[in-house]
């Protein structure tokens, strides 16, 4: 696969778009409609998992060149995956990159894909907070998503919210298929697993049912500082997750926090793509270069998510 290195490229934008808005000899182009990295208009997909970070790039990228329109349509990973596949989009933000079959696709139309790494997410799992196991290990996460545990009282004896009801967002999801891939080991999911219609309707979900549990992406409950964040963090609990099959203790246990993703200490970690089939320095090409670049990533710092690029300062705070 060919990968550009979008950082360099970042830096260029305002030359780029001089240099596709002219021709070799100082002109303007015969094509006016022609989109260039700062300015036109382009249709991208984004997984919905990402939908808050995205919405955030896309408009500090539209303040800073006016003359960008980027429209963002945010559906299942794998609608938007098909999308590219057959050139409805020229850029997709997924959490993977693209298969050798995809690839095999793009290599029959003799086009080069780019793919470059913007940041890391992590699947976070909610909980009602009158859950009183607000803790849970992988091995324990794998029993429930394959059926193998379906009462909360396996979990805990002392646990006496009856079944267990598991909740995704959508069948189509990332966050379905990264359980699938890194929790149950290729497992089907259990048939008692049922997909809300969307992120906000998982979260009231299992805002109202005890006995829930739920997958979202990170995304959606990393930035503190967001309003809707705070209303979410106020109706859910987000459970510590623990790798350790057995044996561990609560210093085990890490929630999705940024330092934990930092330290790749919290399991359920997943890497964030921008795959670009654009053959050209279009538009979509300066909005990968902004989304890896300086200010890009520094919007990705203060979501709560850790950025591709640049480093976290963690500290640690000693008891007296």
């Amino acid at each position: 696969m060919m990968r550009v290195n979008f950082k360099v490229l970042a830096g260029g934008l305002l030359m780029g778009s001089v240099l596709w808005s002219c021709n070799g000899n100082g002109t303007q182009d015969s094509k006016p409609d022609l989109d260039t990295p700062t300015s036109g208009t382009i249709r991208i997909g984004v997984d919905e998992t990402f939908e808050p970070i995205l919405k955030s790039q896309v408009d500090t990228f539209q303040k800073l060149y006016p003359a960008a329109q980027v429209q963002a349509t945010y559906q299942p990973e794998r609608d938007i995956v098909q999308a590219l596949l057959a050139d409805s989009i020229r850029l997709a933000v997924i959490s993977r990159q693209l298969t050798a079959e995809e690839e095999n696709h793009f290599k029959r139309l003799k086009i080069e894909p780019k793919t470059i790494r913007i940041g890391v997410d992590g699947v976070a799992i909610i909980m009602h907070p009158g859950n009183p196991d607000s803790l849970l290990t992988t091995a324990q996460l794998r029993g429930i998503f394959t059926g193998q545990l379906k009462q909360w009282g396996q979990i805990s004896p002392k646990n006496s919210l009856g079944d267990i009801t598991a909740v995704f967002d959508n069948n189509n999801s990332s966050t379905a298929r990264f359980v699938q891939d890194s929790i149950t080991g290729g497992v089907a999911l259990a048939k008692g697993i049922f997909a809300s219609k969307s992120n906000p309707a998982l979260l009231d979900y299992v805002a109202t049912h005890p006995n829930a549990i739920g997958v979202i992406g990170v995304n959606w409950i990393s930035d503190r500082d967001d309003a809707a964040v705070q209303k979410f963090l106020k109706r859910v609990r987000v459970a510590g997750i623990s790798s350790k099959a057995s044996g561990a203790t609560s210093d085990d246990y890490f929630q999705p926090y940024q330092a934990y993703l930092a330290q790749k200490t919290y399991p359920l970690r997943r890497e964030l793509y921008v795959v670009s089939r654009e053959a050209r320095a279009g538009l979509g090409t300066g909005f990968a270069s902004f989304v890896a670049g300086n200010k890009g990533q520094l919007i990705m710092l203060k979501s709560g998510l850790m950025p591709a690029t640049g480093q976290v300062r963690l500290i640690e705070v000693k008891p007296n």
